[in-house]
């Protein structure tokens, strides 16, 4: 009886053990990825935080050139402006950036998704309610995809020179 409870002990310091290596190494790896990839930037507004991702460095240099650089960072133009939107979007956002990044499988030149679109589209209406006011009947969400957007007509105003989506 006393042989079969120390062996019991044993599998399961063996298996305790086992579990606390595995969880340390994915822990590490975690955080030397994190590190790697300098994750702590993308927890600011700083837009210089966009281009830790090569593709995204025309993006950066053309919103440089563009006259909305004086006045709009990337979060102020992609990001929701409520809580919990907000954290939400960046969440799903960096995870989907990761992913495509780490796997390769974002379309080149990269292209900006619907639900980010419409993400645009509100923040865009909201920064020049004093001027679009008149153009529209009402203030609301635009939760269409067949909505002609801003862009389609003010593209180069945030990213001069970029291709405009359709």
């Amino acid at each position: 009886m006393a042989t079969v409870n120390r062996r019991q002990r044993r599998i399961v310091t063996g298996l305790g053990l086992l579990l606390a290596v595995m969880v340390g190494i994915l822990f590490g790896a975690g955080m030397f990825t994190f590190r790697y990839a300098e994750g702590h930037s993308y927890f600011s507004t700083d837009p210089t935080s966009c281009i830790n991702c090569h593709v995204m460095e025309p993006h950066y240099d053309s919103w440089l050139q563009s006259s909305h650089s004086n006045v709009a960072t990337c979060v102020d133009c992609h990001l929701p402006h409520d809580f919990p939107r907000d954290i939400i979007a960046k969440a799903d956002n960096g995870f989907n950036h990761s992913w495509d990044f780490t796997f390769q499988s974002f379309h080149e030149p990269i292209q900006i998704k619907p639900r980010n679109a419409r993400i645009l589209q509100n923040n865009c209406i909201r920064c020049h309610s004093d001027m679009v006011d008149t153009m529209l009947a009402h203030h609301e969400p635009i939760h269409r995809d067949d909505t002609i957007s801003c862009v389609q007509c003010h593209g180069g105003v945030g990213h001069t020179d970029l291709p405009r989506p359709h």
